[in-house]
């Protein structure tokens, strides 16, 4: 199964920039990107922070852009977005029966979990005891079934002291849930602008760049966090039987490219 991953495109109205760029243009350019080198995908992933200050007009924008998207395509919500703003534009995206945009994509070899860390008057993220028994129930479901964990907050630290304060702060409980089930098998995150991987108790996990702006590489933080406008990108993920394969596409990119023959 292939899957692309979009991130944290923090949409403003039109004609707004945001550090400098515009990310609604980034954005349409990062669908061009997508829709001519991977049509071949089965999903696209949004993981959150789908606009900048969860204004209406941003999301509709959104639900402009993605008319031009060749893929199917799921929503997540991040720390920067409004639930009901959201709905409003999107009324029919997949919600669990508390009113959390939560949801699966099945396949017969596969179940991909997609998890709603929104939490109003906060930017950390949070799963609330009807969230946890929720993901209790689709890990259950899933049986033998690999599941793939999708979320906008990582649920750890990823010494980045400029995010860390603002992760997942339920990680114990979704660690007990992970480790219970036995069948999440990666987790793939956005919120802090930046590729990353590694493991997390074992089970591998992955972080993309965002499609405007970034936060610099910053281990000490001994001042402000600081925005970078390293180039954007977002992520392929090849999800095999015999494992996963996680590229970065950096899509803006126009680095000068020499034939290699070996």
């Amino acid at each position: 199964m292939k899957v692309i991953q979009i991130t944290d495109i923090h949409l403003v109205p039109d004609g707004n920039l945001l550090f400098g760029e515009d990310p609604v243009a980034r954005f349409r350019h990062c669908i061009t990107h997508v829709n001519a080198h991977h049509a071949d995908a089965d999903l696209c992933v949004i993981t959150g922070d789908l606009t900048h200050d969860g204004d209406e007009a941003s999301y509709r924008i959104l639900a402009d852009c993605l008319l031009t998207l060749t893929l199917p395509v799921r929503l997540l919500l991040g720390n920067h977005d409004e639930r009901a703003s959201f709905r409003h534009v999107f009324p029919d995206v997949p919600v669990d029966d508390n009113g959390f945009i939560q949801g699966v994509h099945d396949s017969d070899a596969a179940r991909l979990v997609f998890l709603d860390t929104k939490e109003g008057g906060t930017h950390e993220g949070r799963l609330c005891e009807d969230r946890l028994q929720w993901l209790d129930q689709t890990l259950a479901e899933a049986g033998a079934l690999p599941v793939y964990l999708f979320s906008h907050h990582p649920p750890f630290e990823l010494d980045l002291p400029s995010m860390d304060w603002i992760r997942l702060r339920e990680e114990a409980d979704l660690r007990a849930l992970v480790r219970q089930h036995g069948n999440v098998r990666y987790m793939f995150s956005g919120h802090v602008h930046r590729p990353s991987g590694g493991t997390w108790y074992g089970t591998p996990f992955a972080t993309v760049p965002g499609t405007n702006h970034q936060h610099a590489l910053d281990f000490a933080l001994t001042g402000p966090a600081t925005t970078s406008m390293e180039p954007p990108a977002y992520a392929v993920l090849s999800l095999r039987e015999q494992g996963v394969v996680v590229h970065y596409q950096a899509f803006m990119d126009q680095s000068q490219q020499f034939p290699y023959f070996g």
